[in-house]
């Protein structure tokens, strides 16, 4: 069984840009104020979604392993 990742997209950072959207369209949606979200709290690992968040202009997305919280994306210094 593979990795299970918490997804999160911290609000406040978003501008809208949508390129999470089409790098992981499945795993990211804009709502009506053009805000990201992940589509689910909790997924699959998913290499579209890790270039999603790595390529966010305000870098707004963290992954964490959903079974111990430990970070993902970003890496931590």
């Amino acid at each position: 069984m593979g990795d299970r990742w918490r997804v999160e997209v911290d609000r406040s950072l978003c501008v809208g840009s949508g390129m999470c959207v089409l790098t992981a369209p499945g795993g990211f949606a804009l709502d009506t104020a053009r805000q990201s979200h992940p589509t689910a709290s909790e997924s699959d690992a998913d290499g579209k979604v890790l270039d999603a968040a790595e390529g966010c202009p305000v870098e707004a997305i963290t992954i964490t392993l959903a079974h111990s919280g430990e970070t993902v994306f970003p890496p931590e210094d």
